[in-house]
């Protein structure tokens, strides 16, 4: 396995993806039991300062630093993809691309710029499509009008259209919530939403596209 990788038995300090800002920068330390090939799997993580375990669920995007034996932090972006039960229960995230792994630390939690089309519905059943400014397995932001006077704790229906590198194109159907309004150009605004309710196999889509979008941007 690469040098870069932590070792089993090795603590992970990882930050888990919120719309509540206070939730975002809560830090867990979790220890890593052991390895598979596209994997880790790791302890149920605990917040220190309280003990409290931390319940992740399958799509949480987290934001993860280690220390290495020389005291050196490296930084990696990944997101849950499961559990396996044994003697204790433990998590399953994505194993990082060795490259992916860095001193510096990139809390962008998989959130990319992507323009892709939206179909929204209020509470109201006003219908309109529109294009995203960005998007993550947690949440989205798009271009509003102010004619649909959308307000911030509204809740919206939303399919979100994704098209894969091989051609393939996704339908994602989720609940949305606002959780901020901000001024644009030209009449518009930008909405910023956190994610209610979407099934673990639509945010799974999404994650896809991300982790797509991201290598793109690397490799230009």
């Amino acid at each position: 396995m690469n040098s870069l990788y932590p070792k089993i038995n090795e603590l992970l300090f990882i930050n888990i993806d919120s719309a509540n800002e206070i939730e975002a920068n809560i830090e867990y330390k979790s220890r890593i039991s052991d390895f598979e090939e596209q994997s880790i799997l790791i302890e149920i993580p605990i917040q220190e300062s309280t003990g409290r375990l931390k319940r992740m669920n399958v799509g949480d995007e987290l934001s993860v630093y280690y220390v290495n034996e020389h005291g050196v932090k490296h930084y990696f972006n990944t997101y849950v993809l499961g559990f396996k039960e044994d003697i204790i229960r433990m998590f399953r995230i994505r194993k990082p691309e060795a490259d992916s792994i860095s001193k510096i630390q990139r809390r962008t939690f998989l959130r990319v710029n992507a323009e892709v089309e939206i179909a929204v519905k209020t509470k109201d059943m006003t219908r309109f499509i529109t294009t995203s400014v960005d998007i993550s397995g947690g949440g989205m932001s798009f271009y509003s009008e102010s004619k649909y006077n959308l307000k911030e704790g509204d809740s919206l229906s939303c399919w979100v259209l994704v098209n894969y590198k091989n051609g393939s194109v996704e339908h994602v159907p989720l609940n949305a919530e606002i959780v901020r309004i901000q001024d644009h150009e030209h009449h518009r605004s930008i909405a910023m939403l956190k994610f209610m309710k979407i099934s673990d196999v639509e945010r799974q889509k999404l994650i896809r596209y991300c982790f797509e979008r991201q290598f793109d941007f690397r490799d230009r």
